[in-house]
């Protein structure tokens, strides 16, 4: 059966889609902000024997594909993980790996894998919201959902999820994760910003993750296993 759930933020639509795609997974969802799209699965085994930390597996899997772009010559397929690609892994398993439970054992992967770049929207915040839809409907156990917002500041105005070229003119480049209860994550690059400032960005990131939380809600009580 497939689900959708959609709703706007910022200035462009989220949209979730699940049960199409990779079902043989924990969990997965395919996400659209803009013409960003991405498939997020979230996958989990028995622990191993002897194991004493958690195994968090969290992959950014870049496929020139996705901005139409087929490698060619003598290498037909993607190499290493660029750096940008290596970030965006690191940033989401930051955020996610306090979610777990203490004492948690079990292997869990996370594949976030970008279907479509509209070159436009920076896939950071999508990443983030990905592997917390595909975790928090999964038979995993995690503490979420959470939510990923990026601000910028031009003219003297907040922007949600600007886009690459918002960035180059904005002071401020702020990524927020956060829950319901409070901020799990920050990423940020200023200028000569006042700690109010900085206070009020916090703030209004947080005002955008409680939609896209909620949005993830509506997915956990219609569809999310036990």
């Amino acid at each position: 059966m497939i689900s959708h759930f959609a709703s706007e933020i910022g200035s462009k639509t989220l949209t979730f889609e699940t049960g199409k795609l990779a079902q043989q997974a924990g969990g997965s969802v395919v996400l659209r902000y803009g013409d960003n799209v991405m498939l997020a699965t979230a996958t989990m085994t028995k622990p191993r024997e002897g194991i004493d930390f958690f195994p968090l597996t969290v992959d950014f899997e870049e496929r020139m594909y996705a901005r139409g772009k087929i490698p060619g010559s003598f290498f037909r397929r993607e190499g290493r993980p660029s750096t940008p690609a290596i970030l965006i892994a690191r940033m989401t398993d930051r955020t996610v790996r306090p979610l777990f439970p203490n004492g948690f054992k079990n292997e869990v992967q996370v594949i976030l894998t970008p279907l479509s770049s509209d070159q436009e929207n920076p896939f950071e915040p999508l990443a983030i919201i990905g592997a917390s839809a595909a975790l928090a409907i999964s038979d995993i156990p995690f503490d979420g959902p959470i939510g990923a917002t990026r601000i910028g500041y031009i003219d003297g105005e907040f922007i949600v999820n600007p886009t690459f070229e918002q960035l180059e003119a904005s002071t401020l480049d702020l990524l927020v994760a956060g829950s319901r209860e409070g901020v799990v994550m920050i990423e940020a690059d200023g200028n000569d910003l006042s700690e109010s400032l900085m206070y009020e960005a916090v703030e209004k990131a947080q005002e955008v993750n409680q939609q896209v939380i909620a949005l993830q809600q509506e997915a956990i009580t219609a569809i999310a296993k036990t």
